[in-house]
């Protein structure tokens, strides 16, 4: 018989289980933490070679067996320390697309000890040398389209380059991946606390510098042990659950350099030996024909990929019936797409995780037949993280009012890198400030509403840019929307839109008004409407580039129909 939330929730953390609590002081902070938690993230992967040749990754006709990543893992990290010298606590860079060898990396410079810093691999040059000299890494590891940028910074810093799938010949300070490393050596072993510092992944800001976001092998292992647990609330709270016919399996089409692609998928599928097949770049035609060749379970990404694929004219032509989770992160999924997704997908249930760099990805989550009753929600949260919603003062709001979320647990950051005005002011007393405006419903259920510093203030009035893109995500012509405020004299901002219309669809500004008209208050309706002729940009995360669009309609860069 199916349970409620809160009896899952009651029977998945009982004493003498595997997810047993219990209180510990992290940073000064009492907080709960797993009581059975892995002492580091080395014996997890030191665990993944039970699964011997059980295969881990598919990519582009190659498949790697977990002993055939294992025997990589165990090569690499005895270079890095017998060859270049790597101590705990050095940071140890990677810049490459998702490749196999990115995985090996992170496992190898994590298992010795040192910091694993991922590299957003669309970085310019002069991003890429801000990054190395931030973090101070001791050893690049770089294709060859990445290191072509980094080598003058690297020579410049002292920075040690080992490269993956050389494409030329190379000079005598670059080192090649095949060349470097010993098969069957032993991995040479280290001494790792659970609250040392294991990964920076940068944060990916659209103006500025990014920070370096810090985790700690406690925070790793905890964000893998809560998405474990959440899956079992998950599985509890399902009258006479199907039995699987099929391994669970995941299609990784988002950036390994970035937490959902890094945590939520490729550590979730290292941890539990699951099969892990890397597209070369977004495709969903090339999606559908991998799901159905390699029976695909799982297909994370951001919304926009889960719309590219049941929207793709083939859709119905490939075989689907393997999948039976749909979604992702990154950002809210319009109302219609949730019901597309359970239309389309039959097998396949509809589900969103609102998770930050800054949680390791972790956090609400909605699925299935909340996910339906709920389609605006990013559902609820499991211990051991604790969510409220706050003012400007940081005092708890009421149930529905609206604020700032606000996250708690031993699945944050510990902070960013070399930036403790940033950590003091995003970290208060343990609890982090997502800069995200929601509520929490009486049920539990958040509501994420838009980014605080992305919100408009036009004359005095907060709009909340997720509401009209809803609005508008209704339209059936409508395939990407954004909404941003742009100057104005008197009123602050005014709000603006810029729409992707789908292929074949004839949509205008008229048509947003019309559409808006009566559905949402008058003073929240674009004044300005932008529609695109090509995808709306976005940064690494999937995040539209808002300031962007605002900065090009202000500039008459986008021509705007404005009323």
């Amino acid at each position: 018989m199916a349970l409620t939330f809160e009896q899952a929730v009651k029977v998945v953390y009982e004493p003498g289980t595997r997810l047993e609590l219990t209180t510990a002081t992290i940073r000064g902070v009492e907080m709960q933490v797993f009581k059975n938690s892995p002492q580091h993230l080395g014996q997890l992967f030191d665990a993944a070679r039970g699964y011997g040749d059980r295969t881990f990754i598919v990519y582009e006709g190659e498949t790697w067996s977990f002993a055939k990543v294992m025997e990589q893992v165990d090569a690499l990290a005895h270079a890095l320390v017998h060859v270049y010298g790597v101590k705990k606590g050095d940071r140890v860079a990677v810049s490459m697309r998702n490749y196999p060898e990115w995985i090996v990396s992170f496992a190898a410079i994590i298992s010795v000890g040192a910091i694993s810093v991922s590299m957003n691999s669309w970085w310019t040059e002069d991003e890429i040398d801000f990054a190395l000299g931030d973090c101070g890494a001791v050893v690049l590891i770089a294709d060859q389209q990445r290191l072509d940028l980094a080598h003058k910074s690297c020579r410049t810093r002292g920075v040690k380059m080992l490269l993956v799938r050389a494409e030329r010949e190379v000079g005598p300070d670059v080192d090649e991946w095949d060349k470097v490393l010993t098969i069957g050596v032993a991995h040479p072993g280290a001494d790792i606390d659970l609250d040392d510092d294991a990964t920076i992944l940068y944060t990916s800001g659209t103006t500025g510098h990014p920070k370096g976001a810090v985790s700690t092998h406690r925070a790793l292992i905890s964000a893998l042990l809560a998405f474990s647990a959440r899956g079992a609330v998950d599985v509890l709270r399902v009258d006479n659950a199907p039995t699987e016919d099929l391994p669970m399996s995941f299609i990784l089409i988002v950036p390994l350099f970035h937490v959902t692609g890094c945590v939520a998928v490729m550590l979730g599928c290292f941890v539990a030996g699951l099969k892990l097949v890397i597209m070369y770049k977004w495709d969903p035609e090339k999606a559908l024909q991998i799901i159905q060749d390699e029976q695909i379970t799982a297909f994370i990404g951001v919304p926009t990929q889960s719309w590219d694929l049941v929207n793709h004219p083939r859709f119905a032509e490939f075989d689907t019936s393997s999948l039976r989770a749909v979604g992702g992160g990154g950002a809210p999924a319009p109302a219609s797409l949730v019901a597309k997704v359970s239309n389309s997908v039959k097998s396949g249930s509809p589900q969103l995780g609102y998770g930050m760099t800054e949680t390791n990805a972790f956090g609400p989550g909605n699925r299935g037949q909340d996910y339906l009753d709920r389609p605006t929600s990013t559902g609820r949260w499991v211990p051991p993280m604790k969510v409220e919603v706050r003012d400007e003062d940081g005092h708890t709001l009421p149930v529905g009012e609206r604020g700032e979320i606000w996250f708690f647990g031993p699945m944050l950051i510990r902070g960013y890198w070399n930036r403790p005005d940033a950590t003091a002011e995003t970290i208060v007393d343990g609890w982090l400030r997502s800069g995200d405006a929601g509520r929490i419903d009486a049920e539990g259920f958040v509501f994420v509403e838009d980014r605080i510093k992305d919100m408009i203030l036009r004359g005095g009035e907060n709009i909340f840019c997720a509401e009209i893109e809803g609005a508008i995500y209704e339209h059936p012509g409508v395939h990407e929307v954004a909404v941003f405020g742009v100057p104005h004299e008197r009123l602050g901002e005014e709000v603006a839109v810029a729409i992707w219309p789908n292929e074949g669809a004839v949509f205008s500004a008229t048509d947003v008004w019309k559409l808006l008209d009566g559905k949402i208050a008058s003073y929240k309706v674009p004044t300005h409407v932008v529609i695109m002729n090509e995808a709306l940009p976005r940064n690494a995360a999937g995040k539209f580039l808002k300031r962007e669009l605002a900065q090009l309609v202000t500039k008459g860069a986008l021509k705007a129909v404005s009323r």
